[in-house]
Protein backbone atom coordinates (compact mmCIF):
# COMPACT_ATOMS: atom_id res chain seq x y z
CA UNK A 1 0.00 0.00 0.00
CA UNK A 2 2.75 2.26 0.40
CA UNK A 3 4.34 2.02 -2.88
CA UNK A 4 0.81 2.23 -4.67
CA UNK A 5 -0.11 6.12 -3.02
CA UNK A 6 3.14 7.47 -3.91
CA UNK A 7 2.84 6.24 -7.21
CA UNK A 8 -0.51 7.08 -7.83
CA UNK A 9 0.31 10.59 -6.83
CA UNK A 10 2.87 11.02 -9.63
CA UNK A 11 0.16 9.54 -11.99
CA UNK A 12 -1.88 12.38 -10.78
CA UNK A 13 0.60 15.00 -11.11
CA UNK A 14 1.62 14.31 -13.94
CA UNK A 15 -1.46 14.13 -15.72
CA UNK A 16 -2.98 17.69 -14.37
CA UNK A 17 0.55 19.91 -15.72
CA UNK A 18 -0.59 21.97 -18.07
CA UNK A 19 1.03 21.90 -21.74
CA UNK A 20 1.12 25.71 -23.26
CA UNK A 21 -0.81 26.29 -26.16
CA UNK A 22 2.01 27.20 -29.44
CA UNK A 23 2.56 31.25 -29.37
CA UNK A 24 1.46 32.20 -32.77
CA UNK A 25 3.26 35.65 -33.90
CA UNK A 26 1.72 38.94 -34.28
CA UNK A 27 0.74 39.63 -37.80
CA UNK A 28 2.63 42.87 -38.22
CA UNK A 29 5.13 44.80 -36.06
CA UNK A 30 5.93 48.77 -36.66
CA UNK A 31 9.13 48.58 -36.21
CA UNK A 32 10.28 52.51 -36.27
CA UNK A 33 7.84 55.55 -36.48
CA UNK A 34 10.19 59.28 -37.16
CA UNK A 35 8.99 62.84 -37.58
CA UNK A 36 11.98 63.18 -39.10
CA UNK A 37 14.36 61.63 -41.77
CA UNK A 38 12.42 60.58 -44.52
CA UNK A 39 12.08 61.26 -48.08
CA UNK A 40 11.32 63.91 -49.68
CA UNK A 41 8.14 62.55 -51.64
CA UNK A 42 5.35 60.71 -50.67
CA UNK A 43 5.47 56.88 -51.15
CA UNK A 44 5.33 53.48 -49.92
CA UNK A 45 7.78 50.75 -50.42
CA UNK A 46 7.59 47.00 -50.36
CA UNK A 47 10.32 45.33 -49.21
CA UNK A 48 10.33 41.48 -50.89
CA UNK A 49 13.64 40.32 -51.64
CA UNK A 50 16.42 39.54 -48.64
CA UNK A 51 19.01 41.87 -50.13
CA UNK A 52 16.64 45.01 -50.36
CA UNK A 53 15.82 43.59 -46.83
CA UNK A 54 19.29 43.28 -45.75
CA UNK A 55 19.55 47.57 -46.23
CA UNK A 56 17.51 47.98 -43.57
CA UNK A 57 20.55 46.48 -40.79
CA UNK A 58 22.06 49.66 -42.10
CA UNK A 59 20.15 51.24 -39.48
CA UNK A 60 21.26 51.01 -36.17
CA UNK A 61 17.67 51.15 -34.82
CA UNK A 62 16.27 48.63 -36.99
CA UNK A 63 19.31 46.27 -36.68
CA UNK A 64 18.21 45.15 -33.26
CA UNK A 65 14.53 44.66 -34.10
CA UNK A 66 15.43 42.71 -37.47
CA UNK A 67 16.72 39.11 -37.54
CA UNK A 68 18.73 37.63 -40.82
CA UNK A 69 15.50 35.01 -40.63
CA UNK A 70 13.59 37.89 -41.34
CA UNK A 71 15.30 38.51 -44.48
CA UNK A 72 13.57 35.05 -45.88
CA UNK A 73 10.46 34.54 -43.95
CA UNK A 74 9.06 38.57 -43.69
CA UNK A 75 8.32 41.08 -46.16
CA UNK A 76 8.91 44.62 -45.35
CA UNK A 77 6.77 48.44 -45.62
CA UNK A 78 8.19 51.97 -45.63
CA UNK A 79 5.66 54.75 -45.61
CA UNK A 80 7.35 57.89 -46.17
CA UNK A 81 4.82 60.51 -45.11
CA UNK A 82 6.58 63.35 -47.65
CA UNK A 83 7.34 66.57 -46.26
CA UNK A 84 4.64 68.19 -43.56
CA UNK A 85 4.83 71.23 -41.58
CA UNK A 86 3.02 69.02 -39.12
CA UNK A 87 4.52 67.68 -36.08
CA UNK A 88 3.77 64.27 -35.76
CA UNK A 89 3.61 61.49 -38.54
CA UNK A 90 0.24 61.79 -40.88
CA UNK A 91 0.87 58.23 -41.51
CA UNK A 92 -0.81 55.39 -39.74
CA UNK A 93 -1.80 52.01 -40.17
CA UNK A 94 -5.40 51.45 -39.55
CA UNK A 95 -5.28 47.59 -39.89
CA UNK A 96 -3.69 44.73 -41.62
CA UNK A 97 -5.67 41.27 -42.53
CA UNK A 98 -4.30 38.33 -44.21
CA UNK A 99 -6.38 36.67 -46.85
CA UNK A 100 -6.07 33.51 -48.27
CA UNK A 101 -3.99 34.66 -50.93
CA UNK A 102 -2.15 38.31 -49.82
CA UNK A 103 -1.67 40.57 -47.00
CA UNK A 104 -3.80 43.70 -46.89
CA UNK A 105 -2.66 46.15 -45.00
CA UNK A 106 -4.99 49.67 -44.18
CA UNK A 107 -3.30 53.00 -44.02
CA UNK A 108 -4.97 56.14 -43.24
CA UNK A 109 -2.80 59.36 -44.47
CA UNK A 110 -3.77 62.72 -42.46
CA UNK A 111 -1.80 64.39 -44.94
CA UNK A 112 -3.71 68.05 -45.44
CA UNK A 113 -4.51 68.89 -48.98
CA UNK A 114 -1.27 71.56 -49.57
CA UNK A 115 1.98 70.32 -50.17
CA UNK A 116 4.52 73.02 -48.17
CA UNK A 117 6.86 74.62 -49.36
CA UNK A 118 10.30 72.92 -49.46
CA UNK A 119 12.41 75.77 -48.72
CA UNK A 120 10.59 76.41 -44.80
CA UNK A 121 13.31 75.51 -42.48
CA UNK A 122 10.04 74.39 -40.23
CA UNK A 123 9.85 71.31 -42.70
CA UNK A 124 10.02 67.29 -41.64
CA UNK A 125 9.87 64.26 -43.45
CA UNK A 126 8.36 61.50 -41.20
CA UNK A 127 8.37 57.78 -41.94
CA UNK A 128 7.23 54.53 -40.46
CA UNK A 129 9.00 50.95 -40.91
CA UNK A 130 6.57 47.93 -40.82
CA UNK A 131 7.51 44.05 -40.62
CA UNK A 132 4.79 41.19 -42.04
CA UNK A 133 5.25 38.35 -41.17
CA UNK A 134 4.35 36.24 -43.63
CA UNK A 135 5.72 36.19 -47.50
CA UNK A 136 2.63 36.79 -49.27
CA UNK A 137 1.96 39.53 -51.66
CA UNK A 138 1.02 42.98 -49.74
CA UNK A 139 -1.53 45.20 -51.35
CA UNK A 140 -1.68 48.29 -49.70
CA UNK A 141 -5.56 49.93 -49.13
Amino acid sequence: MRKVIPALLVLFLASCSSTKAPVSKQLYEVLTTNDDGGANIKFYEILTEPKEIMMLLGDETLRKKISKDDTTNSNFIILNSGPTKESYNRIKVEKVIETATNIEVYVKDTQKSTEPDLADENISFPYTIIKINSKKPIVIK
